[in-house]
């Protein structure tokens, strides 16, 4: 009766990664793609560093699905993930993942924190929000996250069962094993992220109702309550996204838990769903800024309709550094 119950559970395990994970993966390469052709089309979003963090956040999410979201995908419809075929693939399939993502939530904390410098009423926090030091900031943590990353290079070994002789690929330094759990999963993955975007994001929120007491340009303002909201939003979707993978990943380390293959078989259950919901955050920013705002409405509509579709007609799109109103 367990062995059918066990089995029952790896089966649905399965079929939610591969059926949720085939629609976040095609509506998140459809969303980042389309995020980013907006912040790279408007002068509005190119003079601001913190739609620069959200145009590189949407890019690296853009890698986390190819390189992680879709091979787990193509892992569970053929029950391999195809690391025991190869060495190379063995060493390198996790490396992109873990930059992408680690760059992804860094480029969300740099964006949360631009937008309570850019609202706070001290003129030298405001003189932090520049293109040219967030392209430094950039720069600086993808080198960091880029050699942070090396050990996956070095440390996942192919080793074969003595009894089975089948080759499994695993992680063979027990205490890069456990930081990999507790730092790089639990800290850097789920609860630093929360707690900047949290912080940041609320007193950002409390500055842009001062705003109206500042002698602040009427564009900027607006600018400036757009994408706070759009940040804040973003907090509160990491929240529903990244926490209770956190809460399951904490219990898939509890060895005695694991010890009742029915209650591991849930726990497995319970990962595969939470997985899902973690790739789901990757893949919503532009649904969710379309939904939120209604001026990124505006312009997304204004960048689909009044200059691309122009160019697909043959006839020059509007002058981008015309101001447009309302955008």
């Amino acid at each position: 009766m367990s062995t059918t119950f066990i089995s029952s559970l790896n089966f649905a395990g399965r079929q939610i990664v591969i059926y949720g994970g085939i629609f976040v993966f095609i509506v998140g390469i459809l969303g980042g793609l389309l995020n980013t052709t907006v912040f790279l089309s408007l002068r509005t979003f190119r003079q601001s560093s913190c739609a620069f963090y959200l145009t590189i956040m949407s890019i690296m999410n853009i890698g986390q699905l190819f390189t992680n979201t879709l091979s787990y995908i193509v892992s569970n419809i053929y029950n391999n993930d195809g690391t025991n075929a190869s060495l190379f693939y063995c060493k390198f399939r996790l490396y992109p993942t873990v930059v992408f993502i680690t760059m992804s939530l860094t480029c969300f904390c740099l964006a949360t924190l631009d937008q309570y410098c850019a609202t706070s009423s001290r003129l030298y926090l405001q003189q932090l929000c520049n293109i040219k030091l967030a392209r430094r900031l950039v720069m600086m943590f993808s080198l960091i996250w880029i050699l942070h990353a090396v050990p996956y290079l070095i440390l996942f070994e192919h080793v074969s069962s003595p009894i089975t002789g089948k080759i499994t690929c695993i992680m063979t330094n027990v205490i890069y094993i456990q930081y990999r759990a507790y730092v790089i999963f639990l800290l850097f993955f789920s609860l630093l992220p929360l707690l900047v975007g949290t912080i940041f994001g609320s007193m950002a929120y409390y500055n842009t109702q001062q705003l109206a007491h500042y002698t602040i340009p009427l564009i900027r303002r607006e600018l400036d309550k757009q994408l706070t909201t759009m940040v804040l939003v973003q907090v509160a979707v990491g929240f529903f996204a990244l926490l209770p993978y956190c809460i399951v990943y904490i219990l898939t380390l509890n060895t005695s838990l694991n010890s009742d293959p029915v209650v591991k078989a849930e726990i497995q259950l319970s990962s595969n769903i939470t997985v899902v919901i973690y790739y789901l955050y990757f893949a919503n920013p532009f649904y969710t800024y379309i939904c939120t705002s209604e001026r990124f409405r505006r312009q997304f509509i204004y960048v689909l309709s009044k200059i691309y579709w122009n160019r697909c007609k043959g006839r020059p799109g509007i002058v981008n550094n015309q101001v447009m109103p309302h955008i």
